[in-house]
């Protein structure tokens, strides 16, 4: 897999948002006319994107604004449970240090950090366009 697309209402929160996770950003750009409108489906598209790299410098998550046209407001509340992709999962090496960094950029504790099973400390944080984030850190 190269990289998860992610189409956000405000480009600078989210970037904000999955810096706080560590992901760095690592190119934007802006793409718009006939030929992006033929790939994607949609007429006189204007969109603007950042690429968000891991620590390793591998590419994987592309933050998406669309300028023109607009799309259909989103329910941002969607349980956990809602068919389509609901979760992008990283992990971590302290959820205690990364959590608190979320929060302060208007990401909210889904349910509760967990240790399951001996194994991983997890939790889900819903972040911009309520995407949720689970975080897992090893500990066993």
């Amino acid at each position: 897999m190269d990289h998860v697309g992610v189409v956000v209402d405000d480009l600078e929160g989210a970037i904000a948002f999955f810096a706080a996770l560590v992901l760095e950003e690592d190119g934007r750009g802006s793409v718009e006319g006939v030929d992006v409108g033929r790939i994607i489906g949609i007429t006189d598209p204007e969109v603007d994107f950042a690429m968000m790299a891991a620590p390793d410098g591998r590419r994987v998550l592309e933050l998406i604004h669309f300028n023109a046209p607009t799309g259909p407001v989103a329910d941002p509340d969607q349980p956990a449970n809602a068919p389509g992709i609901r979760h992008l999962a990283f992990a971590v090496n302290a959820i205690d240090v990364v959590l608190p960094r979320l929060q302060a950029q208007g990401g909210d504790l889904v349910g509760e950090v967990v240790d399951y099973g001996n194994v991983y400390r997890l939790c889900y944080v819903r972040g911009p366009a309520g995407i949720i984030v689970e975080l897992a850190e090893a500990i066993g």
